[in-house]
Parts: structure tokens; C-alpha cells; sequence
């Protein structure tokens, strides 16, 4: 009997209640999930209308008799009792859950018409038609369940040999999804195994090519590895693999994501802060594919997990480097994810990486609150503050946390969730003895893999037959490797790359090498991993081992081709082939396109290489290159950020480094972003090596991008780097120009009474030196701090000062950003004509000396004062232009700010439908950097959308046309010489 629901929204609670399966759901969960962040000023009452309407229809089902206990009242919400298995996705998950195991057993065919039935009772969109964010997210994640058993489905298919039914649904699949890189691997094995080997190559020809077009990456290792292996003809591709050997208990980790339980998207608490989670993160790193040993450990982490009291929900993985405490644990994490349907979250703090370049708790902790949605802007100055924010946004969530390389319990501390619902992983070389003491942690310490792990570890990376033709040499690799698994691939690797080679040969060229890995010595001389680097390193070329060397020198935690080459001072080409000849010796890792990253001991081994065989000066000059080439490169980038900057005086590029050019600003941006934590550790280089003339040009170079992005820590902290080691070289003039940069990183934080503080000591050292721009800058920077901390008279004053300086200098630049703030500060005390007349003189300035920058803050300044004058179509002019000067120039904040304002002046002149497009543009922009006026726009949507009167200016129609417009410019002129 299909019973007469009622409306869409009603439906919605339905399937809130249904979806907890018997657990309560509260009144404020509700109303999020039928209206989400707009509900109406009747929300409640209206809720509890829906119930009503709800237990009516149910006493007129099949089983009336029991509707009166089928939705029941409970505290601050409702229930809905259901019999176990009662729903369709219950059955659904039952079954895919019991093909998990099917398979896992070995039992394949049975196991692919389990998913095959499964898959045929999912008739439709789940939840189609209903409203709202809940019914809008469990869409997207059951889509996603089903494609997902799907895949599993098909993969099985392949491997038993079902190919005719399996390859016109993966065709189907491939074309609904191109990007999804798994489908089309599939499709090219089952095409190969059917003797069509040149459609399995144009699938791959197809796939690269819109993975190219569209996202500008190459397809992943495995992709190409399949495409190699056809082209190949390998003949283990032929037929499918050999049943595997039944698995441990629970879920393998290719399949956790499709075992996700109903209860995936619980709605999440309300925060009083103004962050709240907008983000499901899944951040694991990839499981290694042909993971082995290790099984003890696994069935103890796997057993400490269900068995932990509910207050020790940590785990600490420890053991000496190379000893496989990150493969664990990102196993582990793995295998149980689907346990943790609110995400997963992952970082390597770098706790013992040669360069000294240590995650900070603070960093970290930012790094997971943008990972969890806040924006930076919201992210509080603070740890303390910010690892409360971190913590409450975890609360009552289930979320998987891995703090990879840890160094001690300090810097973990402030990572780990209050909440008993979520569990975190950590590894270290220390036994972080403090943690487990006072947080309750349960510690699992690694001992090297036992014999016949390592002969297993061997054995899948370079052949059984090989390895059982040459038994003895097999038993003393094992042990000239102390059975630590990081050694072992290595040599894996060598052998694997080289079947030539007999293995008493390379037992022989082990038992040969000298020298240790100090940080790594176990006591027994078989344990010592120098060997194995040694050994790989020897092989060598010269020239790639020097390259391996330099990358030694390198502070930040990964590198591109480019900057390598830079690094050992070659052209580019040859750098490429060095890299590649490094990384087949698996002493470095190509993660992405052009990317590299070092294995932390690499690093270590790296690094005593450099030093070891490079002179000093040498390696000073690889360092001075790469900090040159970096600051080139981002003065590059300024171009497309600022047109028509005024650069900074650069030193001249080394001849044997090649430049960075960018063709858009996109792609500078783009670099910008990957480049991020590779700027901060430069700067920090450049200071360490007694450059801080670079290290503050570098920052300066920056400045554009870091204001864009938002990340205004960042921002400070090179910025206090810079400040630093100009104070210790004694560089005056970098020392002004420090204070400055700090000075203007705490205005844009809000942190006004220190960056007045820090201009004023800018200002009489710039005095002192005789830089009558920099006074001007600083002078400047005082008013706008004044001026954005509300004493008016005291910003008046300053600005006037910077005016009058600039025009003795003749300096138009300068003078056009001040008589745009004095426009500003006049507006804000309602000396409108005042005002009017500062922004036409500085706006025509400015288009003079194209500051494009300023161009865009002067114009919206303007376009709020003729809105609040009803000058309603000059404004909307200049609105619009500022608008397309934000757009060019990436200023997101100054975009949605502009936006925000077009729509009240719209609504003001009669559109309101123009002004509802207008807010609907602003709204994401808004909520994207974290700005207080999204709360007026979704205001004015819901009175557009519920046709309430519509206020006047400043009382809601839009944010005030004469608020403080600083979030659309800097708070500083782009830096000049």
C-alpha cells in the first residue's frame, strides 16, 4: 500500500527521521534539513505541523494500530521507530556488505550476483524531488554509494572473466564519467582480455585527453602502467589473476567507500562560532596497493580500535625510521574509513625533517580548519583559539585523524579531537610517552618485519621464481636490509628495474657498501639503511647524484622539475631526465606531473650527502639560485596580479637559471597555490642565509598573492621573518620596509592597535633614513588603520600627511591611494560631497598611473556614496566597474562585496529580479572568504523570496553602501622602489 505523504518539505522530515533509524533527532536538526541557513520566522511551529501530518498518515498504513509509537516525542525532538532491515538501502547495504565478504573469501562469482541483485532493486533517484540541503546531500552521497558498489561490481565481473556483460556498462559508465580514472582502467583490461587491444589503447588515448583539456594532469601511475603493460602485450594481463588468499576480517580497503553506512551525512551541530564544517575532507593518502606483512600489528590496531575504552580514542603507531609506521597506518586508516563517515582527515607534521622544517601545531591546525571548510579569515590568531574552534567543529562527528611523522606530544596535543565519536592515528620515531600517559593513548611499537614478511614484501615486488631460484642470496639481502621494509623496496626496486642482475650480486654489492645512516642504526649492523641509500646512490650518474645531493638544500616539502634545475644550475631538459633517472632508482617520488617529494629518510641522507661532498660555497650558490629564481618568479606572477605594478629592483636572475613565465592569470595563480608553502620556506632560507634583502623582496613580490588568497598567518609570519633577519643583518632599509609588511598584515587581521604601533616605528625609520616614500607608505598605512579603527580625525590626519608628502614629491601614485582613503574616511563621516570630490581627483590618478589595484577600492567607495545619495544610476556605473576591476585583478572578497552592493542599488532602482541574480552571484563569494555581510544577502533572497517589504539603504535591502569597503583593496600601496 503506498501511502499519500504529503508535501515535499513534509517528506523531507520523513526522511530525516528515518535515515537516524531509531535515533532521535532534535528540532534544530530538522529545520537545517528541510530550509538549511534560511528557514522561516515559523520554522518551528511549521516543523511540528509536518509531524502532525506525518502520524495521521501513518495510522491510515497497513499498520495503524502502532502509529501512535511509530514517531515519538522525545526531548527537543522526534524518533521514528522501524524494524531492523525495514528500509530498501538497509537491504541494500546488507547485501553489498555480504558480497564484501563473499569475495573477500575468494567466493567471486557468488559474490558478483549479490552486488548484481542488489544493484537492480535501486529502481530511481533516491529522494527525487525533495527540497532542501538534506535531501540535496543524501542524493550526492547515495549516487555515489551506488556508483561505487557499481564499480565493484564490474571490477569483479572482469576478474572472473564476464566480459560481455561487463564491458557495454563500463563503456556506458566511462562516457557518464570521463574523469573517473578506475572506469576506464577497468574498461581497458576487460577490452584487452576480449582481444581488442587497439580499443583498449583508444580508450586510454581518450581518457589522457580529456584529463589533459580538462584538468591539465596526466593520467595516474597505474593508468599508465595498464596503457604500458598492453602496448607491451604483457601476458599476465591474458587472463584474469589467480583467486586471492581469504583476507582478514572487515572490509578491504578498495571497497571501504562503498560500505559507508545510512548515517554518512548526519546533520552537523550548530556552532556558535561563525565556522561551522562545510567540508567532508578525505585526505588519506593512497594505500599501497600490494601491501604485505604486518598482519599481527594489523589485527592488534584493528583490535585496539573496537576494544578502547570511548576517552583513549588515540593511537600512537611508533618505531624507528623506515620501519613502516606511515604504510600501517595509512593501511589501517584504510581499512576502517567507512567507519568514519564525516571524513578523513591527514597531515605529516615533518617532525624529524633535516631541513628543520616542522609543522607547527598552529599551522597544522589551520591546515585542518580549511580542510573542514573555515574560511581563513574566520580561522582565529590564536593556537589556543584555534584548536578550540578545531575541536568544537569536531564534536559529535565521527571523523578518521592521521598525524603523520609526529615529533612530540606538544605538537600533537593541540590536534587531537575532544570528541570520544572520532579517532586519531599517530606515528613517530619517539615514543611519545607523554601522550600516552596523559591522553590515554595506546601505543603499538614496530620491530622490522619478521622473515618470512620480508621474503612475502620480495616476493610481490620482484617475482617468486626469482627469488626462488637464489635462495641463500634471498636470505642475506634480507638480512643486510635488517628486514626494515623502506630498505627493502629500495633494493626491491633496484632488482625489479634490473632482472638481469642476480641477486648474489646485489647481496654482494650490500655486504661491499660502507658507511651508516646514524639516526637509523639499531644497534646491529645489518639494520643500517645508509647502506641500502649508499648502494642505490652509487648507481648513480654523476650527474644525478649531484642533483640528488642539492635537493638536500631544498627547505620546503616538495619541489618541481623546474626548481630543481634551478638548484644544480641546469637547463631544464636535462633536469627532467636527471629526476626521472633519480626517481626510477626510487630515491625520490614523482606524486603528481613534475612534482617530487622525498622520503623523510632520503632527506636525511640527502642532506649528509650535500654537506659531505659539496663545498660551502658551492652550496651556497645552489641556495642563492633557487632563492633568486623564486623571487622572479614571483614577480612574474605579480604582472597578471597587478598590471602596470611598479616592480621592485631585482637582482639579475643567474644566467643558468631559466625564468618562470605565465600566460594568464589563472595559471599564475594556479603556480601561486602549489608554490605556497614553498614561498614561506624560501623566505625563511633567505633570512637563515643571510640575505634578508631577498627574504623581504620576496615577500614584498608576494604581497598581491597573499592578500588574494586570504591566508593572512601566512601572510604575517613571512612577513616577521623578513622583519627578523633584517634587523640581524642590520638592513635599515629592509627593517622599515619589515614593519611595514607586519604592520599591514595586522590591519587586514583586524589587529589594529599593534599595527599602528609597528607603522609608527616604520615611520621614524624611514625618517631617519631618508626614504621619503617609504614615510609616505607608512604614513599612509597609519591612516588606514586609523580609519579602519574607527578614529576618523586621527585617519584625516595621517592621510593628509602622506597627501601633502606625495605632492612634494611629485608622486602621483601616492597620491591617488591617499585621496582615495581620504575619500573613504569623509564618507564614513557622512561628508558625502567632500568625499565625492577626493574619489574623482584620486580615480583620475589612478587610471593615469594604472593602479588597478586602487582603481577598483576607489570606485566602489564612490559607487557607496552616489547609492546613499540616490544617484542610482551613477552608482550602478560605478559598481560595475569596480566589479570588473576585482574580476581581472582575482579579488574574490572585493567581487562578492561588489555584487552585494549592485543588488541593493538594483533593487533601490526597480529590478528586483536583476538584483536577485546579483545576490544569488554574491552569496558563495561572500561565504567563500568569510565575510559578516552574507548574512545580509541571504536575508534579502529570503524577503525576495517570501515578498516582505523591502527596507531602505543601510537597513537590510544590502550590506550599508557606506560601510568600510577595506576587504576590496590592500591595505597598502604594491610595493615600489
Amino acid at each position: 500500500m503506498e501511502l499519500e505523504l504529503g508535501s515535499p518539505q513534509q517528506r523531507v522530515v520523513l526522511a530525516a527521521l528515518l535515515r537516524r533509524k531509531g535515533r532521535p533527532v532534535t528540532v534544530a536538526e530538522l529545520v537545517d534539513a528541510v530550509w538549511g541557513e534560511e528557514p522561516p520566522h515559523a520554522a518551528v511551529s511549521v516543523l511540528r505541523t509536518y509531524v502532525s501530518r506525518l502520524r495521521k498518515v501513518l495510522q491510515s498504513g497497513p499498520r495503524a494500530a502502532d502509529a501512535a509509537q511509530i514517531v515519538i516525542s522525545v526531548t527537543d525532538g522526534y524518533l521514528i521507530h522501524i524494524p531492523e532491515g525495514g528500509l530498501d538501502l538497509d537491504v541494500f547495504e546488507r547485501q553489498v556488505a555480504e558480497a564484501q565478504k563473499l569475495r573477500a573469501e575468494g567466493a567471486l562469482p557468488a559474490a558478483a550476483q549479490l552486488l548484481h541483485s542488489a544493484l537492480e532493486a535501486w529502481e530511481e533517484t533516491p529522494l527525487a524531488g525533495l527540497p532542501g540541503p538534506l535531501a540535496e546531500a543524501e542524493r550526492s552521497r547515495l549516487a555515489e554509494e551506488r556508483l561505487l558498489t557499481l564499480e565493484t561490481c564490474l571490477e569483479i565481473d572482469v576478474e572472473i572473466g564476464n566480459l560481455s556483460e561487463a564491458i557495454p556498462s563500463l563503456v556506458a559508465l566511462s562516457g557518464e564519467h570521463p574523469l573517473r580514472e578506475g572506469l576506464s582502467r577497468l574498461l581497458m583490461l576487460a577490452l584487452y582480455r576480449s582481444g581488442r587491444q587497439a580499443e583498449a589503447l583508444a580508450v586510454y588515448r581518450k581518457t589522457r585527453g580529456i584529463l589533459v583539456s580538462e584538468l591539465g594532469v596526466d593520467p595516474s601511475a597505474s593508468l599508465r602502467e595498464l596503457h604500458e603493460r598492453i602496448l607491451a602485450a604483457d601476458p599476465s594481463l591474458t587472463s584474469p589473476p589467480p583467486v586471492p588468499a581469504p583476507a582478514p576480517p572487515g572490509p578491504a580497503p578498495d571497497q571501504a567507500q562503498a560500505t559507508a553506512p545510512a548515517t554518512v551525512l548526519e546533520p552537523y551541530p550548530r556552532q556558535n562560532s561563525e565556522a561551522a564544517i562545510t567540508a567532508r575532507p578525505a585526505q588519506l593518502p593512497a594505500d599501497l596497493p600490494n601491501f604485505s606483512g604486518r598482519q599481527g600489528e594489523l589485527g592488534q590496531v584493528l583490535g585496539l580500535a573496537e576494544g578502547v575504552p570511548s576517552d583513549a580514542r588515540t593511537m600512537v603507531i611508533c618505531g624507528m625510521a623506515g620501519i613502516g609506521k606511515t604504510t600501517l597506518a595509512v593501511h589501517w586508516a584504510h581499512r576502517i574509513a567507512h567507519e568514519y563517515p564525516d571524513g578523513q582527515l591527514y597531515i605529516n607534521l615533518r617532525g624529524f625533517d633535516p631541513t628543520g622544517s616542522v609543522v607547527a601545531p598552529a599551522e597544522a591546525v589551520r591546515i585542518f580548519l580549511n580542510a573542514l571548510g573555515v574560511p581563513p579569515k574566520s580561522v582565529p590568531d590564536f593556537l589556543d583559539a584555534q584548536a578550540a574552534l578545531y575541536r568544537s567543529l569536531l564534536a559529535g562527528r565521527r571523523m578518521l585523524i592521521v598525524l603523520d611523522n609526529a615529533r612530540d606530544t606538544a605538537q600533537v596535543r593541540p590536534l587531537l579531537p575532544g570528541s570520544p565519536s572520532c579517532l586519531a592515528i599517530v606515528t613517530s620515531r619517539s615514543q611519545l610517552a607523554g601522550l600516552i600517559a596523559n591522553e590515554g593513548a595506546q601505543p603499538l611499537t614496530l620491530g622490522p618485519l619478521a622473515p618470512a614478511e620480508a621474503h612475502d614484501l620480495l616476493a610481490r615486488r620482484i617475482g617468486a621464481a626469482r627469488l626462488a631460484a637464489e635462495p641463500r642470496a634471498v636470505g642475506e639481502i634480507i638480512e643486510c636490509c635488517g628486514r626494515l621494509p623502506l630498505a627493502l623496496a629500495v633494493v626491491a626496486a633496484r632488482a625489479a628495474t634490473n632482472p638481469a642482475f642476480a641477486l648474489e650480486t646485489v647481496a654482494r654489492e650490500l655486504r661491499e657498501c660502507q658507511g651508516n645512516l646514524d639516526a637509523l642504526t639499531g644497534g646491529d649492523p645489518t639494520s643500517d639503511v645508509r647502506t641500502v641509500f649508499s648502494w642505490s646512490y652509487e648507481f648513480l650518474s654523476a650527474p644525478a647524484a649531484r642533483l640528488f645531493r642539492l635537493l638536500g638544500l631544498h627547505s620546503g616539502p616538495d619541489i618541481s622539475a623546474q626548481a630543481a634545475a634551478v638548484l644544480a644550475g641546469l637547463p631544464l631538459r636535462e633536469g627532467r631526465v636527471l629526476l626521472a633517472e633519480i626517481t626510477r632508482g626510487n630515491l625520490l617520488d614523482e606524486y603528481a606531473p613534475g612534482r617530487y617529494v622525498l622520503h623523510d629518510l632520503l632527506r636525511v641522507y640527502a642532506a649528509e650527502r650535500v654537506a659531505d661532498q659539496e663545498p660551502a660555497a658551492e652550496r651556497a650558490a645552489a641556495v642563492e639560485r633557487l632563492i633568486h629564481w623564486y623571487l622572479h618568479a614571483a614577480d612574474a606572477v605579480y604582472v597578471h596580479l597587478a598590471p602596470r605594478h611598479r616592480p621592485l629592483p631585482l637582482e639579475p636572475l643567474p644566467a643558468e637559471c631559466e625564468r618562470m613565465t605565465f600566460t594568464s592569470r589563472e595559471q599564475a595563480l594556479r603556480w601561486c597555490e602549489t608554490e605556497r608553502p614553498n614561498f614561506v620556506t624560501t623566505v625563511h632560507q633567505a633570512a637563515e642565509s643571510h640575505r634578508p634583502d631577498l627574504a623581504w623582496q620576496l615577500t614584498a613580490s608576494l604581497w598581491g598573492f597573499t592578500f588574494l588568497s586570504g591566508d593572512l598567518h601566512d601572510w604575517l609570519n613571512v612577513a616577521r621573518t623578513s622583519l627578523e633577519g633584517a634587523i640581524e643583518a642590520g638592513d635599515r632599509r629592509g627593517e622599515a620596509w619589515g614593519l611595514t609588511e607586519v604592520a599591514a598584515a595586522l590591519t587586514a587581521m583586524g589587529r589594529f592597535d599593534e599595527s599602528i604601533e609597528k607603522y609608527r616605528a616604520a615611520m621614524l625609520l624611514y625618517q631617519r633614513i631618508g626614504d621619503t616614500y617609504g614615510s609616505s607608505q607608512a604614513l599612509s598605512g597609519l591612516g588606514v588603520a586609523y580609519l579602519h579603527s574607527g578614529q576618523l580625525d586621527e585617519a584625516v590626519n595621517f592621510l593628509n600627511r602622506s597627501l601633502a608628502l606625495s605632492r612634494a614629491k611629485h608622486d602621483d601614485w601616492a597620491e591617488a591611494i591617499a585621496l582615495a582613503h581620504l575619500g573613504d574616511a569623509c564618507q564614513q563621516s557622512g561628508r558625502d560631497e567632500e568625499a565625492i570630490a577626493y574619489l574623482r581627483h584620486g580615480l583620475q590618478l589612478l587610471q593615469t598611473t594604472g593602479n588597478i589595484w586602487f582603481e577598483g577600492f576607489t570606485l566602489a567607495v564612490l559607487g557607496a556614496v552616489l547609492h546613499r545619495g540616490r544617484h542610482l544610476d551613477e552608482a550602478l556605473e560605478r559598481y560595475q566597474g569596480a566589479l570588473e576591476v576585482f574580476r581581472d585583478v582575482g579579488n574574490r572578497g572585493g567581487e562578492g562585496d561588489m555584487l552585494s552592493h549592485l543588488g541593493g542599488a538594483l533593487l533601490e532602482a526597480g529590478r528586483p529580479e536583476e538584483a536577485r541574480a546579483r545576490w544569488e552571484q554574491a552569496l558563495p563569494l561572500l561565504e567563500e572568504t568569510g565575510s559578516p555581510g552574507a548574512e545580509a544577502v541571504r536575508d534579502r533572497l529570503h524577503r525576495l523570496e517570501t515578498g516582505e517589504s523591502a527596507p531602505g539603504p543601510g537597513q537590510g535591502a544590502a550590506p550599508d553602501p557606506a560601510a568600510p569597503l577595506y576587504r576590496t583593496a590592500g591595505v597598502r600601496p604594491a610595493p615600489r622602489d
